[in-house]
């Protein structure tokens, strides 16, 4: 059944259709209509974290002035003018709210029509409410953040009852420098204000933000380079310039780096990075200058390695070494890979790694294009020819505990394979 096309010509049939899907499956029956997969695949997860269908959840909110404290230090801040602009016009007139949400579900902010708004309110979607898919069940905030995809839910493919006469539509906004999910934005309103086009406007327009920062990082690091090309020309040796967060700026003396990994609280003086050695570190407006220790040979010491795939959306590896730990959040994709690695320790060859992502051996190039930037900052802990992690290197991966919720977006064969696996202790 095409939804959105029956909800354009008859709403309420439209409604009156999926009251009757939801029933027949909380009910444990068959259903003459099987909801859409993503519909579905997020029912099941409500089952099995045990949200409750039939009453809702209202958490404290967060505080104005712990709302304020988000939004200073939120990248959504900056694209807010490019989601009013392609958003909010329009979300009045048709009787919409626009909800932009951090990473971690809380609503930040909320603009638009304010018969609605105040509906919203109603339903406990206010600011600083906690919209994770896993509180309040699926939803057009939650969902999207879940799936890492823009999602359309609408009437009673809401999974608690009384978000039934609502339609919403969002979509996951993520950090394009490295795909690290910063919130989501949302389109909402009441059951008769859906239209069919909703889902593919909010995308588009969240991709439109996407895009603009990405330009603020362009013009971020052109300033850098600006500032560090006097320095660079002064010294001898291998040095470079890189944002706070380890983007380079400028080079010399060595090839070209697209991003060092940078440990979280670094400070001028000596430092070993994983992909560099050895470094002088020192401030630059904007960034660090690191000057590489050329005569540098200590020994590298065996490392721990921790791939932390247990937490909805916020999967992680840590490493643990002589020179100390430090943490980096994975994209979906290198999550993925960085997973079969550590199954296959023997290692992967890059036609092994693209059958087991795309079920196509034959993309080899981009794997290799994705194992480069996953080198960047795991450096010497992973060798390659086949794909694999260093033999001296200590891995552990922290599942989580029923295998459908291990990288629940992924459409990887083998890690959908691992999905259909029975739980067991």
């Amino acid at each position: 059944m095409d939804v959105t096309h029956l909800a354009a010509v008859d709403t309420t049939r439209a409604a009156r259709v999926l009251g009757e899907i939801r029933s027949a499956r909380l009910s444990g029956q068959p259903s003459a209509v099987a909801p859409r997969p993503v519909i579905e695949q997020s029912w099941e997860r409500m089952l099995r974290s045990g949200v409750d269908p039939d009453h809702d959840v209202r958490a404290d909110p967060l505080s104005r002035e712990e709302v304020q404290r988000r939004r200073e230090r939120s990248a959504l801040r900056h694209v807010l003018p490019v989601l009013r602009e392609g958003l909010l016009a329009t979300a009045d007139v048709a009787h919409h709210i626009m909800v932009v949400a951090d990473e971690d579900g809380r609503v930040l902010w909320r603009e638009g029509s304010a018969a609605v708004l105040r509906r919203a309110d109603g339903l406990g979607f206010e600011l600083g409410a906690d919209w994770r898919e896993d509180v309040v069940g699926t939803n057009g905030v939650g969902t999207p953040a879940v799936v890492r995809r823009p999602v359309q839910v609408f009437a009673s493919e809401h999974f608690v009852r009384s978000q039934a006469g609502w339609t919403c539509a969002g979509a996951p906004l993520t950090d394009p420098r490295d795909g690290r999910l910063l919130g989501v934005v949302d389109v909402s309103g009441p059951l008769e204000t859906m239209h069919p086009a909703t889902l593919a406007w909010v995308g588009s327009v969240a991709k439109l933000a996407e895009a603009r920062l990405r330009e603020m990082h362009t013009e971020a690091l052109e300033r850098l380079r600006a500032v560090a090309a006097p320095v660079l020309a002064r010294l001898g040796g291998r040095a470079l310039a890189v944002d706070a967060d380890g983007w380079t700026a400028a080079v010399s003396g060595m090839p070209y780096v697209r991003r060092v990994f940078l440990p979280k609280s670094l400070s001028a003086g000596a430092c070993r990075l994983p992909a560099l050695g050895l470094c002088a570190v020192e401030p630059l407006a904007g960034g660090w200058l690191l000057r590489v220790a050329d005569d540098e040979r200590a020994p590298r010491g065996s490392s721990r390695v921790v791939l932390d795939l247990s937490r909805p959306r916020r999967w992680s590896v840590e490493v643990t070494g002589a020179a100390g730990s430090w943490t980096r959040e994975l994209s979906p994709r290198h999550a993925e890979l960085l997973y079969l690695l550590a199954v296959h320790r023997s290692g992967r060859s890059a036609a092994g790694l693209a059958a087991d992502v795309f079920g196509d051996p034959a993309r080899r190039v981009t794997v290799r294009a994705e194992m480069s930037r996953v080198r960047r900052y795991l450096g010497a802990l992973l060798e390659h020819r086949p794909y694999r992690f260093a033999e001296d290197a200590e891995v552990e991966v922290v599942l989580p505990d029923d295998p459908r919720d291990l990288l629940p977006h992924s459409a990887a064969p083998a890690v959908r394979r691992r999905h259909t696996r029975a739980p067991g202790p």
